[in-house]
């Protein structure tokens, strides 16, 4: 029959505190050494505490109050291996460590076991004790059949990984984004182990870790609310622009707003709102849904206004075609005739009616167009035949009247021979007629030459009927009485006043005298010969 293993004890009163049993706590198998104990090498800890196999030895008794004396010292048990972190190895860890945080927030070195030892003691019976901060003395167990220092360093390694899992928890929200609430609850759990630990080590250093744990979770809480309010703020203002441009685009006109463009924006509006509703901040219900309402009453009021606006246009396409088909019956009828100008004055008149038609549908308008634009260069065609059949016809017609320009230039005008001038002219201004049309874009220039000739004929005329005009010789005539009897007086004054000596008079008089006298010669001039 194999040798009980004596395990550790604790006070009956402190029942959360796990004993060291081979369900949870137990070494690898192994042979012990009653000289020094086997450091066994420390397994991987698993996801989830697994119960080992059971060893050969027998389960150790339930909290024994103290270890039963062997009946002879050389049947007395054998010393067990001294406790490793192994035999922790299966417990829950305190602090979940986060995946891809191991290089980014490691814990400081576990110190050495003999300094946190130095905060207990082992009683005669086999009792440890933890030297608490004010000087008392607190019972955490006891562990049978181990000597009083390997008991010390039993209790003294539970210390250390608690102040190992503190270390851990700091190191994380240090150097880690490990969250606020992650925090509390790894701190919670830790100290929910603390407790009424049974432990030996400095518990006030434990205490003051723990503190300063609690007051950088709650700065990380502090920091995290106040980055929620600032994306909270952020998130805010970014639907707040998303409803501003929608309710922008809802107002535009209709007739200035470019309909594919402000459709597709729209559509991308609403993508991005539901993109800040599962990835972005979650903002207060009712300024969310304040928000939603504007959003989406200024979606219904694009959709609405789009739908009449289209109905409108359809409509007004409807219009359109009718119009144009009409125009392009008329013009197809016009497109045979040979009345050339007026059939082109039509055709002018039914282009500016097709402008003003307006637009149907694009497939309408383009065939519409066809039709028109192909009855109107089927007349128009045959109109340039006939206009380009002409052409040839005016060049040698502008060679006639070219030469009857140059008869009619050398005609000399002048008063002496102006009748003879004015026969030269009219046997020059037949044939011209007689010559018939030019090219049109010589009939300016020809017909201007002839005016010239014709007009120096009249100015001749004009100045010989104004001279011999009854009604305006009498006019003159009169007025050269006037004046000879005005420069008489004038002369009959003259003379008094030299004679009175009157210089100053004399002065004035000679200066009228000088005026109607020059009067007299020009009105003298304008007389009928």
């Amino acid at each position: 029959m194999s040798e009980q293993t004596p395990s550790p004890t604790e006070p009956d009163d402190q029942g959360a505190e796990p004993e060291v049993a081979a369900t949870q706590d137990v070494e690898p198998t192994g042979t012990p050494d009653t000289e020094q104990p086997e450091t066994a090498a420390e397994p991987e800890a698993p996801a989830e505490p697994v119960a080992p196999a059971e060893p050969e030895e027998p389960e150790a008794p339930s909290e024994p109050a103290e270890p039963e004396a062997p009946a002879e010292p050389a049947a007395a048990p054998p010393r067990p291996a001294a406790p490793s972190p192994a035999m922790f190895a299966a417990r829950r860890p305190a602090a979940p460590r986060p995946a891809g945080s191991a290089a980014a927030a490691s814990p400081e070195p576990h110190p050495d076991p003999t300094e946190s030892m130095k905060h207990g003691r082992v009683a005669e019976d086999g009792t440890v004790f933890v030297t608490l901060a004010d000087g008392t003395e607190r019972e955490v167990g006891s562990y049978p059949g181990a000597s009083a220092q390997e008991a010390l360093a039993y209790f003294a390694r539970k210390y250390d990984e608690m102040l190992a899992s503190a270390d851990l928890l700091k190191a994380r929200l240090a150097g880690t984004e490990v969250s606020a609430h992650d925090a509390r609850q790894s701190l919670a759990h830790l100290k929910e182990q603390i407790g009424e630990a049974h432990v030996v080590g400095d518990l006030a250093a434990l205490e003051a870790v723990v503190k300063e744990l609690e007051a950088e979770v709650k700065t990380r809480s502090r920091t995290e609310q106040e980055e929620r309010l600032k994306a909270k703020a952020q998130a805010a203002q970014e639907r707040e622009e998303l409803v501003a441009e929608a309710e922008q685009l809802a107002a535009t006109d209709p007739g200035r707003i470019q309909w594919k463009q402000s459709s597709a924006r729209i559509r991308e509006l609403l993508d991005e709102w539901k993109a800040h509703q599962r990835s972005g901040p979650r903002l207060d219900k009712e300024a969310e849904n304040a928000l939603w309402q504007r959003f989406s009453h200024a979606r219904s009021a694009f959709d609405k206004m789009r739908k009449t606006w289209f109905a409108q246009l359809d409509e007004e396409h409807g219009q359109a075609k009718a119009t144009k088909e009409r125009l392009v019956r008329e013009a197809e009828a016009l497109s045979t005739s040979k009345d050339w100008g007026a059939t082109a004055g039509a055709f002018k008149r039914l282009m500016q009616d097709w402008k003003r038609a307006g637009r149907a549908s694009r497939a309408d308008d383009d065939a519409l167009w066809v039709r028109f634009k192909a009855a109107q260069d089927a007349f128009f065609d045959a109109k340039d035949e006939v206009v380009a059949a002409e052409e040839a016809e005016f060049s040698e017609n502008l060679k006639v009247k070219e030469a009857l320009l140059v008869e009619a230039e050398a005609i000399t005008v002048d008063e002496a021979h102006l009748d003879q001038a004015k026969a030269e002219l009219r046997r020059v201004q037949d044939r011209w007629d007689a010559a018939g049309k030019v090219p049109r874009g010589d009939i300016k220039r020809v017909e201007n030459r002839l005016r010239a000739v014709e007009q120096k004929v009249r100015d001749i005329e004009d100045s010989q009927w104004r001279r011999s005009d009854p009604e305006l010789d009498a006019r003159a005539r009169s007025m050269v009485d006037q004046l000879e009897r005005a420069v008489q007086g004038l002369e009959s004054d003259l003379e008094a006043a030299r004679a009175a000596g009157d210089d100053r008079k004399v002065g004035a008089l000679e200066s009228e005298l000088a005026t109607k006298q020059l009067w007299l010669d020009s009105a003298r001039g304008g007389l009928s010969r």
